[in-house]
Order: C-alpha cells, then sequence, then structure tokens
C-alpha cells in the first residue's frame, strides 16, 4: 500500500495542472490564450472559456460554436466600454456573474482547461474582488490548467501563477489610423 501512495504521489507531482497568466500593454493576450486553447483541444482536452467584460460575439467565440465542440467560451459583459472609476452596476453583476460560472466549471472539474479572460481587467476596475479570484485558483483540480488574462495583473495574482509572460506593446496600427476589423481585433 506504501509502495501505491509513493507512485500517486510522483505522479501527482509531474501531471500537476498549471496557473499561467499572460498580462501586459500588447496587442494578443486573449489570442496567446485562444492558442493554449487549441493546443489542449489537439491533445484531447477539454476547454472553458469565460469571456469577463465582453459581450460580442468575437471570432474565437464564433470559430468555437462552429468547429470545435469541446471548446467552450461564456461571454459575461456588455457590448460596450466599462467607465474605469465609474462601473455601471450591470457590470460588476455581469461580472459577478462571470465568476460565478468560473467557480461552478472548476469545481466540477469536467474540463481540463479554465481561461478567465480579461480576468485582470475586471479586478482593477473592482467590479471582483482580489480574494475571491485567489480562491479560485487554490480551489482548482490538481490536474487542471488556468489561464487568467488581461492587463494589470495584481501582484498577488502574479505571485501565484507558476507561468508569467508579458505582452509589451512596440507598434499598434491604430496609431496608424487603422479601425478595428473582425477577424483583427474581434
Amino acid at each position: 500500500m506504501a509502495a501505491d501512495n509513493i507512485i500517486e504521489a510522483t505522479l501527482a507531482k509531474f501531471n500537476r495542472g498549471v496557473v499561467m497568466v499572460i498580462t501586459g500593454n500588447g496587442k494578443g493576450k486573449t489570442t496567446a490564450a485562444v492558442g493554449q486553447a487549441l493546443r489542449a483541444l489537439g491533445h484531447g482536452k477539454k476547454v472553458f472559456m469565460i469571456q469577463f467584460m465582453k459581450g460580442k460575439k468575437y471570432g474565437e467565440v464564433l470559430a468555437a460554436e462552429r468547429y470545435l465542440p469541446d471548446f467552450t467560451i461564456r461571454p459575461s459583459g456588455l457590448d460596450s466600454f466599462v467607465m474605469r472609476d465609474n462601473p455601471a452596476p450591470i457590470d460588476r453583476e455581469l461580472a459577478q456573474a462571470g465568476l460565478e460560472l468560473a467557480r461552478q466549471a472548476i469545481s466540477a472539474g469536467e474540463h481540463d482547461l479554465v481561461i478567465l479572460d480579461e480576468i485582470n481587467v475586471a479586478l482593477d476596475f473592482k467590479l471582483i474582488a482580489l480574494e475571491e479570484v485567489i480562491a479560485l485558483i487554490e480551489s482548482k483540480p490538481p490536474a487542471m490548467d488556468i489561464i487568467l488574462t488581461g492587463r494589470y495583473a495584481p501582484p498577488e495574482i502574479v505571485a501565484r501563477a507558476d507561468t508569467v509572460s508579458e505582452i509589451q506593446e512596440i507598434r499598434h496600427h491604430y496609431a496608424k489610423g487603422a479601425k478595428e476589423r473582425a477577424g483583427m481585433e474581434f
């Protein structure tokens, strides 16, 4: 029996899920998370993504609905900007609903990867509480991977992450007058 416990402990050590943070002021944080999702899907894993502060059907939502049955994406926001210093009550309610959806997805353990898209911004805008997100991270099943995206990743979240990537803007096509386009920005 003791040998079985040692084997289980060893396997658990090597099969441990990771917490990844993708932050910074550059373009591509959600895109990087979707790339990780595609990588997981390619290995037969199931992925669940909650998009905080997003309401419209972005290209990744449309693609998942059409082509990727094991990739579920749920928007949890409006199709409008949130006022940082004065968010509307509906923005807080939708962020809270997204957090509850994340709790359910993580506790159910039916997905191998859970992506909390733009959760760092929701934290920075004070739409959800940092303590609740930390508790969420700490409650994940051992083998589950979690990705948290968005600018302004709090130091407390960064400290709990196994992998942190910061995407920095060097140049953005908006500066040259380019408009946002389907398939590029959404």
